[in-house]
């Protein structure tokens, strides 16, 4: 389909040099002598040509009054020569090039093909926009459950807000979609969202990191670079496991919390940024309060809106629709032959624990799909995790420590042989042993031994 042109120029000969010109070169062309003329027409262009001198409304407030109504189609402005002040004027005004009179038909074309190539970058850009505001529907955050759908309420009176979201939940249950849906929904939702996550970056390197460092602020620091904090400025900050995140980047946090500002690593100067702060966590936060791991007020600052995600397990009837959503997703991804999901399935689906949650849920539905070979996932197809877990004591009384030890001391053992296992890695030994980096360092504190 080709695309329509609007030429407004109240000069009859040039305007129609400049149609025949288009027609050939295989553009739809309307004409109007008058701004007036030309707004009527305005709506059905891919692209308007306007000079600036016009009888009645000029070329300026004709483009003042597209604007007004929202109209965003690429504007080229004719202006004589010696009157280029103005034709700026009209760049500034939203106009998205010029063509000084008088000019070659060979620079008419070129600046039709350069603005006619904005427009599908334009129209292109928009398409992306609407596709990522759909993907972060609530729609597309799958719950039916009432847990659920109080979730999407208050997704829907804090997101346009800037308050500080904590969000709690076990590993795998949408954290970080309900951070993007918060983010999309949110007057910020046009600017950064910028992901940390705080178990990934090693503790010597999480400063300038997060808020970036200058030349020679230590060996290697060739160049200055900014920090996570600095690339999110007008938009929002998701920082995924916040309680691994040691005490003394902890009152750095509270800093950016409480006064929106902070230095880069080597540097004195104070920046001040304007950022949203999401946050989230797999573990109690109170527990790392009474522990003394986890600052109290940085933790007061965080929790100013707490939304608390309950695991699969205890919502149920969310299952039988996150099944079906997953299987219409990964259908046309996978190319599998599986189109859909039987009953007895999701009857099988619902029957198991789902320690993974929903992360886990769309791992097995996936690799059912690809195992498939009927149009409809049946219970034989659905392939669950059945590695070996370890099995819970049946009752308190089979509890018992070693001979001779206190509980203390056995503590202390199982710290060392995690320690001795992950080669004295810190991170590494806390995960096998289920607990948080600056748990961990506590323990060892306490213990005596450098944390």
């Amino acid at each position: 389909m080709s695309a329509r042109i609007l030429i407004i120029e109240d000069e009859e000969k040039l305007r129609r040099v400049m149609e025949l010109q288009l027609r050939t070169a295989g553009f739809d062309v309307d004409q109007a002598g008058a701004a007036e003329e030309g707004l009527r027409l305005a709506d059905s262009a891919d692209l308007i040509i306007t000079d600036l001198r016009l009888p009645g409304i000029d070329g300026l407030q004709l483009l003042s009054t597209l604007r007004e109504r929202g109209l965003q189609t690429p504007i080229v402005v004719m202006t004589a020569f010696g009157s280029i002040e103005t034709a700026v004027e009209a760049m500034k005004a939203g106009a998205v090039d010029f063509l000084p009179k008088p000019f070659s038909l060979d620079h008419l074309m070129a600046v039709v093909g350069k603005a006619l190539e904005l427009r599908t970058l334009r129209d292109e850009n928009r398409k992306l926009r609407e596709e990522l505001d759909h993907r972060y529907q609530f729609d597309n955050i799958v719950g039916r459950s009432p847990a659920m759908r109080e979730i999407f309420a208050t997704i829907e009176r804090v997101a346009p807000t800037r308050a500080t979201v904590l969000l709690a939940g076990e590993s795998g249950v949408g954290k970080d979609m309900i951070a993007r849906a918060i983010h999309q929904h949110s007057p910020r939702r046009g600017h950064p969202f910028v992901k940390i996550n705080c178990t990934a970056l090693p503790e010597n390197l999480m400063e300038s990191e997060l808020f970036g460092y200058e030349k020679g602020a230590f060996t290697g620091a060739n160049v200055s670079k900014p920090g996570k904090f600095e690339q999110a400025d007008t938009g929002t900050v998701f920082l995924d496991e916040i309680g691994d995140v040691p005490a003394s980047i902890q009152v750095k946090l509270l800093r950016v919390l409480q006064e929106r500002e902070f230095e880069r690593l080597g540097s004195n100067k104070i920046r001040h940024i304007d950022v949203r702060v999401l946050a989230a966590t797999n573990v109690d936060l109170r527990a790392a309060l009474e522990q003394g791991t986890f600052r109290e007020d940085l933790y007061y600052r965080l929790n100013v809106m707490p939304i608390s995600i309950p695991p699969l397990r205890e919502r149920r009837e969310d299952i039988p629709f996150l099944a079906e959503h997953f299987v219409h997703k990964l259908a046309k991804d996978l190319g599998s032959v599986a189109q859909a999901i039987s009953e007895e399935a999701i009857q099988k689906l619902m029957q198991y624990h789902w320690p993974g949650n929903v992360r886990e849920l769309e791992n097995v539905i996936e690799r059912s799909m690809v195992m498939a070979s009927q149009p409809v996932l049946s219970a034989a197809d659905i392939r669950l995790d059945t590695a070996p877990r370890a099995q819970r004591p049946a009752s308190n009384s089979e509890y018992s420590l070693p001979d001779g030890m206190t509980l203390d001391e056995y503590e202390q053992a199982v710290i060392r042989d995690a320690l001795k296992r992950a080669n004295g890695n810190k991170s590494q030994a806390a995960r096998m042993l289920g607990l948080t980096r600056n748990a961990l360092r506590y323990r060892l504190s306490q213990m005596g031994m450098e944390g």
